[in-house]
């Protein structure tokens, strides 16, 4: 039987201290091929330790190396460390600042006040070395008629901060959006029969007295009287005593009613409107593959597209409202970097509301089973020229588009607002909404 390789390594040693002892000598010990054949298993066996000790050091050396960069990073290790935190901002005069954290990462938004615009950036974002992203923001001055508020042909007169409309006959109100009424401006109608009643008049005691209905007013001499109708839209403008209608009086023989806009309809209280949702009732025409989207006085027939491929990067259509991006090769930095989902929506606002109002939210779920980033970035990546929007963070997991300027309508604005996720400080994925704002000229 064959003898195994350590009981052959342990009798070529006796040989070999038998024979450096002249008792022996190699062909009494072990044949030549023996020897030979001990030799190359040997020669084998210290090779192979060889490479298994220069693979651990190589495994160790490795490990060392993490540790010292792991160690390295955290603040105790290394005093000369970049600062955690970047200098205070302050709010540009006629401006307004939005966040009040300057840690890394974290950002801050700037607008102006109406009448002003924005040079500069509207957003900084704190730097790993404690620098701001971005240059100063300054509020400077623009003319409040730039916008043409002034409808149907009025003039607009500039002013300190503000301005006035001037409007051509027939016109009235802030931006003369309003017909005026045919009947004249006096209380009391006095040209139109229509308005013009004969008195209930009776003997009593040898005396002849007059009275009129409700809404006229005695006019005339005791011998020749008549009832005039009176105007109540006008009583209550000329005394300021409030508005009769929140939209439009109008003014009837003996009383007054309201009416509202095309597209609204008058409310139980005889003076208040509200908005006629054409979609839901349907009261719409748009045809097949589009969706009625319900605003202020009317409705829009919508089918957004999603953006055209290009290389590598294509999307489908999931829902009428969103698009998400076709998986990409495991080689295209520029596929990945692409929103992974691109969203659609449609707001409704009424003139002159009230700011700071929260118009949208971007938020962030995780599919069950699966952990969700541990950092979200929002920004404004389009459509904010003017200043009139802010993105802020609510929470962890939530961003909020913020109106931060009163808007005057009738006017649409789009803007893109995007969500960035990453985990360890490493991009994961975007997410792109595009908000599509459509302002009434009435503010109800």
């Amino acid at each position: 039987m064959a003898l195994t390789f350590r009981r052959r390594c342990f009798l070529l040693l006796l040989c070999l201290t038998a024979i450096q002892s002249g008792h022996a000598s190699v062909q009494t010990c072990m044949d030549k091929h023996q020897v030979v054949g001990v030799l190359r298993q040997m020669e084998k066996f210290l090779k192979g330790q060889e490479m298994r000790f220069t693979e651990g050091l190589r495994i160790m050396k490795s490990k060392l190396a993490t540790l010292q960069n792991s160690v390295s990073k955290l603040p105790q290790a290394d005093q000369s460390a970049a600062p955690t935190t970047c200098p205070s901002l302050e709010a540009p005069a006629h401006g307004t600042k939005f966040g009040s954290k300057y840690f890394v990462g974290h950002e801050v938004h700037f607008t102006c006040s109406q009448g002003y615009l924005l040079v500069g950036s509207a957003t900084r974002a704190c730097r790993d070395n404690g620098t701001w992203t971005g240059i100063s923001a300054i509020c400077k001055d623009i003319s409040e008629c730039e916008s043409n508020p002034c409808q149907n042909g009025g003039t607009c007169i500039e002013g300190v901060n503000q301005y006035k409309c001037t409007c051509p006959q027939n016109w009235s109100g802030s931006h003369c959006q309003h017909q005026t009424q045919t009947a004249p401006p006096e209380w009391s109608v006095m040209n139109d029969p229509a308005f013009s009643r004969r008195p209930r008049c009776a003997q009593v005691n040898q005396a002849q007295h007059c009275s009129c209905d409700a809404g006229f007013h005695m006019s005339g001499t005791s011998d020749n009287s008549i009832c005039q109708d009176v105007n109540e839209c006008e009583v209550y403008r000329l005394d300021q005593g409030g508005k009769l209608c929140v939209h439009e009086c109008v003014n009837v023989p003996g009383s007054y009613h309201c009416s509202c806009p095309s597209g609204y309809k008058l409310l139980a209280d005889g003076r208040s409107c509200e908005d006629v949702d054409e979609c839901l009732s349907q009261q719409h025409n748009c045809s097949r593959g589009t969706t009625c989207i319900n605003m202020g006085g009317g409705f829009q027939c919508v089918n957004p597209e999603c953006p055209r491929s290009h290389g590598n990067i294509s999307y489908v259509k999931t829902s009428p409202f969103q698009c998400e991006r076709n998986p990409c090769p495991m080689d295209s930095r520029s596929c990945h970097l692409a929103p992974k989902t691109v969203s659609f929506h449609y707001l409704s606002l009424s003139s002159n509301l009230q700011t700071p109002a929260t118009l949208f939210r971007m938020a962030t779920a995780s599919a069950p089973g699966r952990t969700g980033p541990d950092s979200l970035r929002f920004g404004i990546v389009g459509g904010n020229s003017r200043g009139i929007f802010a993105m802020q963070r609510s929470d962890r997991q939530t961003g909020e588009l913020i109106l931060v300027q009163q808007l005057r309508g009738p006017q649409e604005i789009s803007i893109d607002v995007d969500m960035s996720e990453y985990s360890d400080r490493t991009f994961q994925a975007k997410h792109v909404a595009k908000v599509n704002v459509m302002v009434s000229p009435y503010n109800f």
